[in-house]
C-alpha cells in the first residue's frame, strides 16, 4: 500500500503550482471551510480505484486550470466597472471562487491520503474486498448487485457504494454462500452472497 501512495503523489504533482495559485484565496477573508461530505474512518485512509483517482485528478485540473482562471478574469473585469456592492458579476464571481477553492482544498486532502487499490490485483477473489462486485439475495429472493468503490466515485445509479457505507462494511470478507445481516431502519435484513467478482473498470 505504501508504494501505491508514492504513485498517487507522482500522479498529481504536475498540479504543484496549484498551492501558489490559491494562496490569495486562503486568507482570513475566505469563508470557513465546510465539513467533509464523507468523513474518513479512523486511520485516515482513502481507498480509491485507478478510475476514482483519475476522476479526482481530472476534476482538480478542470477547476484549477480552466474554471478558476475564467472566474478570476470575470471578477477582475467586473471590479473595474465601478461600484462592487451592486455588481452581480463581481458578487457571484467572488462567491464562486470561494466554492472552487473549498472544493480544491477538499480534493487535495483526499489525494494526499489516497491509496490506490486495483481490483484486478486483489489476491483473494473469493472474498468481498474493496473493488468487489457482489450479487446477493434477501428473503424475497430478488437478486441485487452492487460494486464497492471509493468514497468520491460511488454512484448509486451505477449500483456503486462507498467502501465505508454500512452495507459495504457488513459484506467485508464475506464469501459466496455466507448470510450477512444488514441493519435497516425496519430491522435486521439477512442477505445471502450469491456471487463475487472483480471486473475490469
Amino acid at each position: 500500500m505504501r508504494a501505491a501512495l508514492s504513485i498517487v503523489t507522482g500522479l498529481y504533482q504536475p498540479c504543484g503550482t496549484i498551492a501558489a495559485d490559491m494562496s490569495k484565496a486562503f486568507t482570513k477573508e475566505s469563508e470557513p471551510e465546510e465539513p467533509e461530505r464523507e468523513p474518513m474512518p479512523a486511520g485516515g485512509k482513502n481507498y480509491v480505484t485507478p478510475k476514482g483517482l483519475k476522476l479526482l485528478q481530472d476534476e482538480l485540473h478542470e477547476l484549477s486550470r480552466v474554471e478558476r482562471p475564467k472566474v478570476v478574469e470575470t471578477v477582475s473585469w467586473a471590479a473595474s466597472n465601478g461600484d462592487r456592492s451592486e455588481n452581480g458579476d463581481y458578487i457571484y464571481g467572488k462567491r464562486r471562487l470561494r466554492e472552487i477553492d473549498r472544493r480544491m482544498r477538499f480534493i487535495l486532502k483526499r489525494l494526499d491520503i489516497a491509496e490506490v487499490v486495483d481490483p484486478k490485483q486483489i489476491g483473494d477473489h473469493d472474498q468481498v474486498l474493496f473493488g468487489a462486485t457482489v450479487t446477493d439475495a434477501g428473503d424475497d429472493d430478488i437478486e441485487k448487485t452492487i460494486r464497492i468503490v471509493g468514497t468520491e466515485e460511488a454512484n448509486m445509479a451505477r449500483n456503486e457504494v462507498r467502501w465505508i457505507a454500512p452495507i459495504a462494511r457488513a459484506l467485508h470478507k464475506a464469501r459466496v454462500g455466507d448470510t450477512v445481516e444488514i441493519a435497516t431502519p425496519s430491522g435486521s435484513n439477512p442477505i445471502e452472497i450469491i456471487a463475487i467478482h472483480y471486473d475490469d473498470e
